[in-house]
């Protein structure tokens, strides 16, 4: 079994409108509404992809109703953890005339000590076996920055594989516990191993560090449009992402996640699950606002990735500066 986690989930809002202009009042496209929030965002991907997961998140209030109904709209399984909190939204505005996209975020409400317990216990309470559990997205005001590194003392202990898409000082104190398989950005990962920034050649090894310490099995690390770089205690693949038109790159970065939990699933070797993955990014940022993949398109990309991949790029990676 899967199982996601989101602790600081939202209804995400996206529209456009023509230009943005101070003081004015601005008429918007009709707005489009999905379920957000990093876990949520990674159980969509895998329903997408024909899987299945358990998408475990917080909800309350009005929002909180209505982030439930989107989530069964997406045919995914899965329990609420009830808060006496709103549920947040974010908002994605796209300038039409200009092609930028503008993205509003709020914290969320605070959870107490009580409902973090709550989160929890709901993780301890799940039917056997868990094979995966993704926690992914940022912790809402309440919770103590240890809480990812909690989960992950736990999921060690019930031998499930941790998955964990955070940033900050709740990832660093994680790593520090251990987890399975890590997707951070070339900032966290310097972050991670003490450094200001990481050159080309420098990534890979930093990734190394992280293995050999015990601090994670796998390390994919993000490079946005240029794709991604697996490194494992075997070795290590650059990934490139097909040259598309980005459109929206709201939910990609789960996408990625979504598209590698399937793939371990299903049995893949982790060159497949990065393959997927980055397929599944790419597939996501062609679509308007908070829209995610159509598999369709993850098909096709992951076609030319593979031919791309196979054909050898490798130094395409070394050659080329990198933005920590």
């Amino acid at each position: 079994m899967i199982v996601t986690f989101t602790p600081n989930p939202a209804v995400d809002i996206s529209t456009s409108v023509d230009r943005l202009t101070p003081t004015q009042k601005l008429h918007c496209a009709q707005p489009r509404y999905d379920a957000g929030g990093g876990g949520i965002n990674v159980s969509k991907a895998i329903r997408r992809l024909g899987g299945q997961s358990k998408a475990l998140f917080t909800a309350g209030g009005p929002m909180g109703l209505s982030l439930e109904q989107l989530v069964a709209d997406e045919g995914v399984d899965y329990q609420i953890i009830g808060i006496e909190g709103l549920t947040r939204e974010s908002f994605v505005v796209t300038e039409s005339s200009t092609g930028l996209q503008y993205r509003f975020g709020t914290p969320g409400p605070e959870l107490s000590p009580v409902e973090g317990m709550a989160c929890l216990e709901a993780l301890d309470a799940l039917p056997e076996p868990i094979d995966f559990l993704v926690g992914s997205g940022s912790l809402p005001p309440g919770l103590p920055v240890d809480f990812y590194a909690q989960i992950a003392r736990w999921a060690k202990q019930k031998g499930v594989r941790f998955v964990l898409d955070t940033s900050g000082e709740p990832l660093k104190q994680a790593v520090a516990e251990g987890v399975f398989l890590l997707k951070p950005n070339v900032g966290e990962l310097a972050r991670l191993v003490g450094k200001d920034r990481l050159n080309a050649n420098e990534v890979h090894d930093a990734a190394r560090q992280l293995i050999g310490e015990g601090r994670c099995t796998v390390v994919v690390v993000s490079l946005g449009p240029r794709g991604a770089l697996l490194v494992t205690a075997q070795g290590f693949e650059y990934v490139p992402a097909p040259p598309v038109k980005s459109v929206s790159t709201v939910g990609a970065g789960d996408s990625v996640v979504g598209g590698m939990v399937f793939a371990l699933s299903a049995g893949q070797s982790y060159r497949e699950m990065v393959r997927l993955g980055v397929a599944c990014g790419t597939a996501a940022t062609l679509n308007h606002g908070t829209e995610l993949f159509h598999k369709a398109d993850v098909d096709s990309l992951l076609r030319w990735i593979n031919g791309a991949t196979d054909a050898g790029t490798q130094t395409d990676f070394f050659a080329q500066p990198i933005e920590s």
